[in-house]
């Protein structure tokens, strides 16, 4: 299993970033791991399905929000602060901080029923 792709600093796009953090459950696990440092991708509670998670974590990956490292069978999330602040200075406090104050992103989206 090798390191997933994900883009080069300089290759960031604010739409991307902006895309990813629209979703609540994308951006819990951003706030999670802002909070937290590096956690395996099984250890986020969003209250979706296996399939679903994976898929926000692949969005958040391929916008440049986060970095995904392989241990062994784990898959190791973190959060590319220093990448997002040195291309978009303030722009992940910003978000962070008007989510919190919203009170977004304090607990998993609740399911919509089927």
């Amino acid at each position: 299993m090798g390191t997933p792709d994900q883009p080069a600093t300089a290759a960031i796009e604010l739409t991307a970033v902006m895309h990813a953090l629209s979703d609540d459950a994308r951006l819990a696990v951003v706030r999670e791991l802002a909070c937290g440092g590096e956690r395996p991708c099984g250890s986020f509670d969003l209250g979706v399905s296996k399939a679903t998670a994976s898929h926000h974590f692949r969005v958040l990956r391929e916008a440049g929000i986060t970095e995904t490292r392989v241990d062994g069978k784990r898959r190791l999330l973190s959060l590319r602060r220093e990448d997002l602040d040195a291309r978009f200075p303030g722009l992940l406090t910003a978000v962070l901080t008007a989510a919190t104050s919203n009170g977004a992103a304090t607990a998993a989206p609740e399911r919509v029923p089927a």
